[in-house]
């Protein structure tokens, strides 16, 4: 706002100077060269004439070259002062009458959710909102993101959330939730307003120091989430040796029956056997829900697709089952031998994914750009001559939990360079950035982003919607909607959405043998559902009634 009133001022200057100027001069030239003297008025009322093309002077035409050449000069100088003036006044003004102007209150809202500024994560979670057909509305700060997103129809009002004010414009007294969604000092001054205008409202804050929360608990919230610590603890999970992964750590859908993620290793018994020779189903009783192909999800898999090394299988049987599953996948080799994992990024995640490694055989390196306690190597993870330092050529798995995703894809480019064998397993923060570190060269990618999203959406509405978070896809807990009276195959669900229904919740009972053509929903059931949060979505608008 200074540098446009400084821009007015000094093109209003600019103005005054050009038209005493040439009113001096044009005095001047007419008692000189025409030999006609005239009072100063008249003069500068001929300059007015000039400059505002109205007229070229009631003195016209003039005898000598001299005062032709001036009265050229003033009507040049008239028409770029217009033209300066079309830039300064009415460009400027165009532009603010013709930008729809973004409200400053939501009148009429109620049962909704107030989203505190806007983020990846954010969107993620808004994901989930309009999944579930809740309403919602944005408390965005900065007038040029508020006029962004109003342009793109989402429900928005712009002002500061710290401010009581401006929760109570976006309807706080009404609200079921309010997130905060900025940084850790701001969240804790937005938990304070909120609780001020509304003692009742339920708020949700993300930390992304771990190290604040209990700030943010001391302001009064009720909820406060560090998901860059669960993802950590995910990827050390998905360490193809280090952390052998347990059937208990599979997500419980009834009291015997469990849906995980198994992961084929060099050297197991079903490496390089296509899903038809496993026959899993028939030799095991479990069902294979989808598998990932380069971070991509196949629901339902090729029966021709070859179990190679590193193939991510998503099942669903009885522990016993799986427990008999994942020998088969596993190997022996790295069982005698501990396994080299450098880690890099020391923060949340990074911390927690060293944690996670600690009770493990595993021996870690920490790299991290600053020093710390717990921090072996420091410098930058893009330098080729830094990751050789830590290791990497001899590295079994490469962590990487760094702040910014195109550090993270160049780390991931350059490390498969100098150790084409190692598992790269990457935090992505946004979730665009995760088919490009796929093509970077990463075995497994978590997007920080899906994961606030869902662990958001599971603690906003206090309920057990979210089965899963910090997994590469959704695993939710929903009525049974329009499919009720219906089949599996008569729905067409996996065909029409996507997804698979992995089971069928009727009362005490939890229903898992799903024949496609005979099982019919009741209207009263809950139906278990696995997919990406895309496929979960189409699920949830074609048959969430």
């Amino acid at each position: 706002m200074a540098w446009k009133t400084r821009r007015t001022v000094f093109y209003l200057g600019l103005v005054a100077a050009t038209v005493i100027a040439f009113t001096l001069a044009y005095n001047v030239g007419m008692a000189t060269w025409e030999d006609r003297p005239q009072p100063l008025y008249r003069s500068l009322e001929v300059v007015f004439q000039s400059f505002t093309t109205t007229g070229y002077g009631e003195d016209a035409p003039w005898r000598t070259p001299q005062m032709n050449l001036l009265a050229i000069g003033m009507q040049l100088a008239g028409i770029g002062l217009l033209l300066t003036a079309v830039d300064v006044f009415a460009v400027p003004w165009l532009r603010t009458a013709l930008t729809p102007t973004v409200p400053t209150a939501l009148p009429g809202l109620e049962d909704h959710v107030i989203v505190c500024e806007y983020s990846p994560r954010g969107e993620a979670f808004i994901r989930e909102l309009d999944a579930r057909g809740k309403a919602y509305v944005l408390v965005v700060s900065d007038q040029a993101t508020a006029t962004e997103l109003h342009e793109a129809d989402y429900p928005v009002i712009q002002g500061d959330p710290e401010s009581t004010e401006v929760l109570e414009d976006a309807g706080i007294a009404s609200a079921v939730a309010l997130v905060a969604d900025a940084t850790d000092d701001r969240n804790a001054s937005i938990v304070l307003s909120a609780k001020t205008a509304n003692p009742d409202v339920r708020v949700v804050t993300l930390v992304e120091d771990a190290d604040l929360a209990q700030y943010q608990w001391a302001a009064g919230a009720d909820a406060v989430l560090s998901p860059r610590q669960l993802l950590g603890e995910s990827l050390a999970g998905h360490l193809p040796s280090a952390v052998v992964a347990s059937v208990d750590e599979g997500i419980e859908i009834g009291e015997e029956f469990q849906l995980v993620e198994l992961t084929v290793e060099p050297g197991s018994e079903l490496c390089r056997q296509t899903v038809a020779e496993a026959r899993l189903h028939a030799r095991f009783g479990v069902h294979v829900i989808g598998s990932w192909d380069a971070g991509e999800f196949e629901s339902p898999v090729d029966p021709d697709a070859e179990l190679v090394d590193g193939t991510s299988l998503l099942v669903a049987g009885r522990e016993d089952q799986l427990e008999r599953l994942r020998t088969l996948t596993t190997s022996d080799v790295h069982e005698v031998s501990s396994q080299r994992v450098v880690i890099a990024g020391f923060g949340d995640s990074g911390s927690a994914a060293h944690e996670a490694l600690s009770g493990t055989n595993a021996r870690t390196t920490v790299l991290d750009k600053e020093y710390e306690e717990g921090v072996d190597i420091v410098g930058d993870t893009r330098d080729p001559a830094v990751l050789r330092e830590a290791g990497i050529e001899e590295a079994s798995a490469l962590i990487i939990a760094v702040g910014d995703d195109t550090t993270a894809i160049f780390a991931t480019l350059i490390a498969r360079e100098l150790n084409p064998d190692v598992d790269i397993l990457v935090r992505a923060n946004e979730h665009e950035d995760v088919e490009k570190l796929y093509r970077a060269g990463a075995d497994y990618v978590q997007s920080l982003a899906t994961v606030s999203g869902r662990m958001l959406a599971s603690t906003v509405f206090d309920d057990e919607d979210v089965l899963s978070y910090d997994r590469q896809i959704g695993v939710v807990r929903l009525p049974a909607g329009e499919l009720a009276g219906r089949t599996l195959a008569g729905a067409a669900v996996r065909t029409e959405t996507g997804t698979t229904v992995v089971a069928a919740i009727r009362g005490e009972e939890t229903i898992t043998d799903l024949d496609p053509d005979s099982f019919r929903f009741e209207a009263v059931d809950d139906v278990v559902v696995a997919g990406t949060d895309e496929s979960i979505t189409r699920f949830e608008r074609q048959f969430g009634g």
